[in-house]
This record gives structure tokens, C-alpha cells and sequence, in this order.
């Protein structure tokens, strides 16, 4: 198994590499890919560490062998959020650093597994599909908007909240990976029951989480922690899906666009990436209300990056 992070230097990257280091399978490889001149020494750093993950940094001249042989390719790549800014503030920074990376993914391993980490999501990933189509090797089973900090978040506010191990605590989260368009299923929570008035707060808490770390770090970095352990989650459970165990996550992906073309929700994970997605099942009148107030603002996320990659 091969693993490349793309954006390896950065305050994600660095965070998902030393998790990957630790958790991936026994014999798996590690390429760590960056701009940044630290790059190989990140690798340096990580190679230290006592586990049979084996781990080689490549820079700017060396993309191609950074993702040759990839299985799984994750992207956390771009620029961060700064205090005042908003995700679709990211968008013309990243947007051309996704499409860049993706065609040389789509050029060098065109199999492989794709968690999109770069912000806006809500559009990255579209660019992505768009760039995976013109090449002729777009699988949709295989393409990932990485949604699993949101899960983790509502499952920690929750835990938080009503004094139980976040263990027992399930929450979907369904929509996109940003704002208004994220939106915790708290009715669906069967460890837990809440007021009105908590299920507003906490749906408000869990769409503007980024911004509560944003403004916490005071100009100084996004969410750089829990996204590389979001990430890494999500890796490992792609990582055993290709290995042959079903493992349930959610992620933004290609369905059958009967809410918008890509969407968050629960899949099923396997040795062809998607192997089933699953119904997000009966929403309460506040979600549902929810759900399709956030649509339009999707479905515009959606076509900035359609139009971005075929301009």
C-alpha cells in the first residue's frame, strides 16, 4: 500500500503525516510531498519514529514520483483560513493548486483513492471530478471530499454537552463543509436527547467551528490539529476499505444528485472506494427546513468549480 500527502509541510500535512506514521498498516510506504523546502526534512523527522511505515520526501521537481503507485492520495495542499475570512474567500488561492495536483494524479495514478482536504471542498472537489473527466479516469467511487471533521466535532460538542463519553456518541452529518451547508443530524443521536433551543445552538456551533479556531489562533493558523486527525481517520478507513473490511464513513461525494450533484453522507467503504451510499434516512421539520435552505448556496459551490475547470 502507498500513500502520498500532498501539501506534506504544512500545519495539516505535518499533523496527518506524524498520525499516518503511526497508524497505517505495517509495510505501507508514505510519500510526503510539498513546495516547501522542509519537505524532505519533515520526512527526516518522521523516518525517526519506530514503526514499519516507511516514509520519503519529495519536492517541487519530484511530483510524478511522489504519486507513482499511489492507492490513496490526500490532498491538504492550499492556503489557510485567516481571521474575517470565509471559505469561498480561499477559493481563487487553492482552486488552481487543486486542478494543478489533480491532473498530475489523473496523469501518474489514476486509480488511486482521492481525499480532497483543500478548502472550499464544497467546490474543490467538483474542479477535481471536472479535471479527472477531461483526462477520461474519473471514478466517482473513488473521488472524496474529506467531511470527517465535522463528524468529530458534533461528536465532541455532543459529548461535551451532555456528559457522555464521546465514545457513545454517533452523529451524521450530512450537506457539504461549510457553514450553513453542514448540518449535524441530531435527531438521529440515540445516546442523547435535546431541547430546541440545544439543537440550534449546536447546530450553529458545528457549522462555525473552523472560525471558532480561526479567531482561538488570532491570525495564526485554521484548524491544523483535528483536521490531520479528521484526515487520518479518514485514510485509515479507506486504507482497510481497499484491504477488504467494510468500513463506514462520511464524505462529500458524487450521488445520485437527488439533493446536489456532490453531497455529504454516509458510504460505505471497500476495495473499489464507494461501495454502497447510504440513505441519511427521516429528517426532523428543523433539518429538513435546514436542508433545503442550504441547497442553492451547494449547488452554487458546486458549479464555481465546474465552470473553474472547464474555463
Amino acid at each position: 500500500m502507498k500513500v502520498t500527502v500532498l501539501g506534506a509541510a504544512g500545519g495539516i500535512g505535518q499533523a496527518l503525516s506524524l498520525l499516518l506514521k503511526t497508524q497505517l498498516p505495517a509495510g505501507t510506504d508514505l510519500a510526503l510531498f510539498d513546495l516547501a523546502p522542509v519537505t524532505p526534512g519533515v520526512a527526516v523527522d518522521l523516518s525517526h519514529i519506530p514503526t514499519s511505515v516507511s516514509v520519503k520526501g519529495y519536492g517541487k521537481e519530484n511530483l510524478t514520483e511522489a504519486l507513482a503507485g499511489a492507492d490513496v492520495v490526500l490532498i491538504p495542499a492550499g492556503v489557510p483560513r485567516k481571521p474575517g475570512m470565509d471559505r469561498s474567500d480561499l477559493f481563487n488561492m487553492n482552486a488552481g493548486i487543486i486542478k494543478n495536483l489533480v491532473e498530475n494524479i489523473a496523469d501518474t495514478c489514476p486509480k488511486a483513492c482521492i481525499g480532497i482536504i483543500t478548502n472550499p471542498v464544497n467546490t474543490t472537489v467538483a474542479i477535481a471530478a471536472e479535471v479527472l473527466k477531461a483526462k477520461g479516469v474519473y471514478d466517482k467511487n473513488r473521488l472524496f471530499g474529506v467531511t470527517t471533521l465535522d463528524v468529530i466535532r458534533a461528536e465532541t460538542f455532543v459529548g461535551e454537552l451532555k456528559g457522555i463519553p464521546v465514545e457513545d456518541v454517533h452523529v451524521p452529518v450530512i450537506g457539504g463543509h461549510s457553514g450553513t451547508t453542514i448540518l449535524p443530524l441530531l435527531s438521529q443521536v440515540k445516546t442523547a436527547q435535546f431541547t430546541q433551543e440545544e439543537i440550534e445552538s449546536l447546530t450553529h456551533r458545528i457549522q462555525n467551528a473552523g472560525t471558532e479556531v480561526v479567531e482561538a489562533k488570532a491570525g495564526g493558523g485554521s484548524a491544523t490539529l483535528s483536521m490531520g486527525q479528521a484526515a487520518a481517520r479518514f485514510c485509515l478507513s479507506v486504507v482497510k476499505g481497499l484491504q477488504g473490511v467494510h468500513v463506514t464513513e462520511y464524505a462529500y461525494v458524487e450521488g445520485d444528485g437527488s439533493d446536489a450533484q456532490y453531497f455529504a453522507q454516509a458510504v460505505v467503504l471497500g476495495a473499489n472506494g464507494i461501495e454502497e451510499i447510504l440513505p441519511y434516512g427521516e429528517l426532523s421539520d428543523f433539518e429538513a427546513k435546514a436542508k433545503a435552505d442550504m441547497l442553492d448556496g451547494l449547488k452554487k459551490d458546486i458549479q464555481m468549480g465546474i465552470d473553474f475547470a472547464n474555463q
